[in-house]
């Protein structure tokens, strides 16, 4: 005959349960906790009240850990955290049976905001301590993350000048009544004014600032309220509102050992950046730093080369055709003889200088020099070469240098074989992070905010891949 196993809620205890054999000797809460208790937090620049004035205040260790268990586990939500410190048994021995609020919670993120993007850092210094981190391929990569705020507080530059227009005439019209009225400036004695006309100067001011960034950074569009989202294209939702969000991988250990967010939604601007954020936080960057075509520029290619650093980049859709067949003639197929001050074709015939051709503003204005061919009437391959009744010509950027060498330098099988691994690399924590961690869209606005947590989120991510040596032995936390 079977017993059927049920609560005795009758049941009681002459001592309550101890909490510490509820959780486990490998729980996750002891290895936040080990992380934790070994960082020197005062150093690091978090925050603590020094008045003896009022209720004790939450140690910001203990918050620290709270903030790193619910990340680690996919609670971002302060209310879902604060429930969690009542509920969760994990969360309930790391915090020792305390609990703090929401509002606790906020004021630690809103007081130190500027450590809590260390605490990343940390992380990973704590892995090439181990010995956990490889300096051998590492592989840059950005993701679309969505903007807190929505398409419906989005304005165009002309919708705000209008708005600003009729607040200044507004505004304007009460100064001026209140002139003629032998009244003082507002601006002396703010609290004569009624609240609702305080708020529109408020708004006033915020509206000039929008329309001045608008001016600034040749914008047309900007949200209302989270001015530093930009338009994006992104796999799911299409064009949305989003910041780029950036991250190097290490090939041997898949850990982050670079995080960043930008607002621009091209990625041909932060290849050196991301690879000196590496250096610093690893103490040098890898052998080779392997990326897609979206982060090609000459630019950063010279930067690249000019401190020392080994890169391999995807020149993309004109890259790869060069060796299609019919483009025997491309331009990339033109040698740049330097001492000679001349482009060789591959007929081996010499195209002169012709003078500089200036780019416009939007593709940055530089200028090239011109080299044009002078043979082309009796060259047997001018009309396979080109169509141009003046014959071929070849433009030679500042950066040609740097992009032939990287170009000889990709074609090597040993390259090609690093630049196939790069998915493999770069793309895998960006799927655990947003299919796994279920983490899509940002919570807080504003750029600064916008770092802060994709810096958590990072850090919760490189924390969840070093649990398991920490359980094997293979880490400890000094």
């Amino acid at each position: 005959m079977s017993h059927e196993i049920r609560a005795d809620y009758s049941r009681s205890w002459l001592f309550p349960p101890y909490l510490d054999d509820w959780i486990a000797a490998d729980h996750p809460a002891r290895f936040l906790r080990e992380f934790v208790d070994g960082l020197d937090l005062a150093a690091l620049g978090f925050h603590r009240r020094e008045s003896e004035e009022g209720r004790p205040n939450f140690a910001a260790d203990l918050l620290l850990k709270v903030w790193l268990f619910g990340y680690v586990n996919g609670l971002r939500s302060l209310r879902k955290l604060e429930r969690a410190c009542r509920e969760n048994v994990g969360l309930l021995w790391l915090t020792g049976l305390n609990e703090p609020d929401h509002n606790t919670l906020w004021r630690f993120w809103r007081d130190n905001r500027s450590a809590l993007r260390t605490v990343f850092t940390l992380v990973v210094r704590t892995a090439v301590k181990a010995n956990l981190v490889g300096v051998v391929l590492h592989a840059v990569d950005g993701t679309k993350i969505l903007a807190q705020g929505s398409k419906e507080r989005v304005r165009t530059r002309e919708q705000i000048e209008e708005s600003l227009a009729r607040l200044d005439a507004a505004v304007d019209e009460v100064m001026e009544q209140i002139e003629a009225a032998g009244a003082e400036e507002p601006q002396s004695e703010g609290y004569r004014l009624p609240p609702e006309w305080r708020q529109r100067m408020v708004r006033r001011e915020q509206l000039r600032e929008l329309a001045a960034e608008c001016v600034i950074n040749h914008r047309q569009t900007i949200h209302d309220l989270e001015p530093h989202a930009r338009f994006m294209k992104t796999r799911r939702e299409g064009t949305a509102l989003a910041y780029n969000a950036q991250s190097v991988s290490d090939a041997d250990s898949g850990l982050m050992v670079a995080a960043d967010v930008i607002v621009e939604g091209n990625d041909n601007h932060v290849l050196v950046p991301m690879i000196d954020q590496v250096k610093d936080n690893v103490g040098q960057p890898a052998e080779e730093t392997v990326a897609d075509a979206g982060y090609y520029s000459g630019e950063q290619l010279q930067q690249a080369e000019q401190r020392g650093y080994g890169v391999l980049v995807n020149e993309g859709r004109d890259g790869a055709a060069q060796n299609a067949p019919g483009t025997e003639y491309d331009a990339t197929r033109f040698r740049y003889d330097a001492a000679r001050d001349c482009c060789v074709c591959p007929q081996d015939q010499d195209l002169r200088f012709e003078g500089i051709k200036s780019m416009g503003v939007a593709k940055g204005g530089e200028q090239l020099r011109r080299y044009r061919c002078t043979h082309f009437k009796e060259c047997p391959v001018r009309w396979q070469c080109s169509h141009d009744p003046k014959g071929r010509t070849v433009s030679i950027g500042r950066f040609h240098g740097p992009a032939t060498r990287q170009r000889d330098k990709r074609n090597a099988t040993d390259k090609q074989l690093l630049l196939r691994k790069r998915k493999v690399i770069a793309e895998p924590p960006y799927g655990l992070i947003k299919e796994i961690m279920e983490f899509r869209r940002f919570t807080v606005a504003g750029l600064e905010k916008v770092r802060v947590q994709w810096s958590l989120i990072c850090t919760a991510f490189n924390l969840r891949k070093l649990y398991p040596h920490w359980r094997a032995g293979r880490l400890r936390f000094a």
